[in-house]
């Protein structure tokens, strides 16, 4: 598995794996990203959040790898500014948007272009999500908001009503779109398919990746498939049981702690 350093990928979730408690990034994490990276390994990252929330990290991180970006939906390289893959959202997706808005007047929401984010609904706990972000929204209804290239809808809401949400959802039994809990706070709707893992499969399609091993880290539900897709998956000690059982490797050390830099000293310690 890890017979070739220049040859490993390691992709990482963001928000509670990568990113400690404070939405920083641990000083022992970058450290061990710099030396898996001087040594000739390659690092990135794959997140819900859109091109504008991921900025903020960019610099930091010294990228040189396309991202994934909105849960899956969106393979961006920033070196080029292209969006190398899209999969956005059937035409449908703002009336069911409105279906779900209707059934819970209190939930908050945004969908995720592009462009930018367009909140349709302010809740207190879309507020909180627009604040972690770090991102400017647009403000706008669901019926202002332009067609095409809708890449997600999230739902933000108190962590109580998620059984409800999940409720309407199965009772819709919908078709061209589905849904994943990105945390205990916000519920995502994507296309049919879409996921980490869809696309981390498209990853491994684009030029020059097909001789590449790819090692997956992350901790909440949105990452089980990226992590079973992977050639080797890994969670941190902090992951849902779901997640852990998904997982190759249950690492020591939370996201507080420094899970990734264990995990890539268990990378290097194997080679």
């Amino acid at each position: 598995m890890f017979e070739d350093i220049s040859k490993i990928v390691l992709l990482s979730d963001m928000d509670g794996t990568l990113l400690n408690s404070k939405k920083l990034i641990n000083e022992v994490d970058l450290a061990a990203i710099q030396r898996f990276t001087h040594l000739g390994g390659h690092f990135t990252v794959a997140t819900g959040r859109t091109l504008q929330a991921f900025e903020q990290y960019r610099a930091a991180l010294k990228l040189n790898m396309p991202v994934i970006l909105y849960n899956g939906a969106a393979i961006y390289d920033y070196s080029s500014g292209d969006a190398l893959y899209t999969h956005p959202l059937p035409d449908e997706c703002r009336n069911i948007a409105k279906g779900l808005l209707e059934a819970m007047p209190d939930a908050g929401g945004e969908v995720l272009k592009l462009d930018g984010t367009y909140v349709f609904r302010n809740n207190d706990y879309q507020k909180l999500h627009t604040k972690l972000c770090g991102i400017t929204p647009f403000y706008s209804t669901l019926d202002e908001i332009p067609e095409g290239e809708w890449l997600k809808v999230l739902f933000a809401m108190a962590p109580e009503d998620m059984e409800y949400i999940e409720i309407l959802i199965r009772q819709k039994n919908y078709e061209t779109v589905s849904f994943v809990k990105s945390s205990e706070m916000f519920y995502e709707m994507l296309p049919v398919g879409v996921s980490k893992g869809s696309a981390l499969s498209n990853y491994r399609r684009l030029d020059g990746m097909t001789d590449f091993k790819f090692v997956a880290i992350g901790d909440f539900d949105n990452d089980i498939e990226m992590i079973r897709e992977a050639d080797f998956g890994a969670c941190p000690a902090n992951a849902e049981e779901s997640v852990k059982k998904a997982s190759d490797l249950v690492l020591k050390k939370t996201n507080d702690e420094g899970a990734v830099a264990e995990l890539i000293n268990h990378i290097i310690n194997n080679l």
